[in-house]
């Protein structure tokens, strides 16, 4: 059973973890910024627990399965990254973000069901992909901030 400091312990991971994703978004003037980023990824921690809560509570009752509700937080994030894609003629821009807003709820997911090591380590990765690639990008490719998919 879930006691109230690891719920606890659980949402403040998420505020974290997902507020340095966002704070990077917010910093580069996105669309979805630090508090988009954080209400995601605490809705999808919330969204865990809550499954991982009605499952104790039925598992000598039925038998339930608390990965579909996970599976259905994945779907309904896609259609919130949709929204943050914008097409403007030839160029395409929000799918960085986007992919941010989907990597930061799997980040509350695994938060949500105690898998702190993988939410810890995608959060770290996600960040050097975000800041560290848009330079490599840059250099290699010659890509200017305007036209880049951010």
């Amino acid at each position: 059973m879930l006691t109230s400091y690891s719920i606890f312990i659980r949402l403040l991971l998420s505020v974290l973890l997902s507020g340095l994703v966002g704070l990077e978004r917010q910093l580069h003037r996105r669309t979805a910024g630090l508090r988009t980023h954080i209400l995601v990824c605490m809705g999808s921690c919330l969204i865990m627990l809550t499954s991982l809560y009605i499952f104790d509570i039925y598992k000598d009752k039925s038998s339930l399965d608390p990965a579909r509700i996970a599976a259905g937080v994945i779907t309904g994030i896609g259609f919130l990254g949709a929204g943050a894609i914008i097409r403007s003629g030839e160029a395409v821009k929000g799918l960085t973000t986007a992919a941010s807003l989907w990597i930061v709820a799997g980040i509350g997911l695994a938060v949500g069901c105690g898998f702190y090591f993988a939410a810890i380590i995608s959060s770290i990765l996600a960040l050097i992909v975000l800041l560290f690639l848009r330079h490599v990008e840059k250099f290699v490719f010659g890509k200017e901030e305007s036209n880049t998919t951010n």
